[in-house]
């Protein structure tokens, strides 16, 4: 009896032990509204026509105009918000700081967030909300700009909207989501997340370790 324990023991114990050497889980690519996650390798005819991030120019709580060339080959986060939201922003600033103090000094790590609110949210009540939240303007930008730009990201750029296939003719509907969404060094979508959640943040902190490392 004794030795069948044993025996099952160390079974157990290799079968979880990873291996050296071993792989780490690639990344799917998302391409679309629905978030369908793919595996895609550079050799497949569909390499070529991931959806990336398109162009796009804002300005952030200092002022500059920030635009895509900002983030070429760095990792982002990007998410939607607004300064007066009482509720799920601030739960996801309080996240994003999370990654903001985990990546602090890595110019390879930024944060993109969006106002949903341009008409509320200026330059200089955007500064004031970094302030307060001891936002770093070198590594995480709070934009503002045009409303149909915003929104034209929003849903048809990161597919960040809890409504489905709202296309940029629905301008009048408020834009509203609680995703966080991984962009990689190429602007492609490589991970989606609950901001609202903290163990959402440590997965997309790990992955954004993993993307640091391709």
């Amino acid at each position: 009896m004794k030795k069948l324990l044993y025996i099952l023991w160390v079974a157990l114990w290799f079968g979880c032990t990873p291996k050296k050497g071993s792989e780490p889980i690639e990344l799917p690519f998302y391409s679309e509204e629905t978030f369908s996650a793919e595996w895609i390798d550079e050799g497949d005819p569909r390499y070529a026509n991931i959806h990336t991030i398109s162009d796009f120019e804002f300005v952030n709580q200092e002022g500059e105009k920030v635009t895509n060339e900002t983030f070429d080959g760095k990792v982002y986060v990007a998410n939607f918000f607004f300064t007066l939201c009482p509720t799920v922003c601030p739960k996801m600033e309080a996240n994003l700081s999370l990654v903001q103090e985990e990546f602090k000094g890595n110019d390879q790590v930024k944060i993109l967030s969006h106002t949903v609110m341009p008409w509320a949210d200026s330059v200089d009540r955007l500064k004031e909300y970094a302030i307060q939240n001891e936002i770093n303007s070198d590594q995480w930008h709070l934009v503002t700009g045009e409303q149909e730009e915003l929104y034209k990201m929003g849903r048809l750029a990161y597919f960040a909207d809890e409504g489905f296939g709202k296309g940029v003719t629905e301008l009048d509907d408020f834009l509203h989501t609680e995703n966080i969404v991984l962009v990689d060094q190429k602007r492609r979508i490589r991970g989606i997340y609950n901001g609202t959640l903290k163990l959402e943040m440590q997965r997309m902190m790990e992955d954004i370790r993993y993307l640091l490392g391709e």
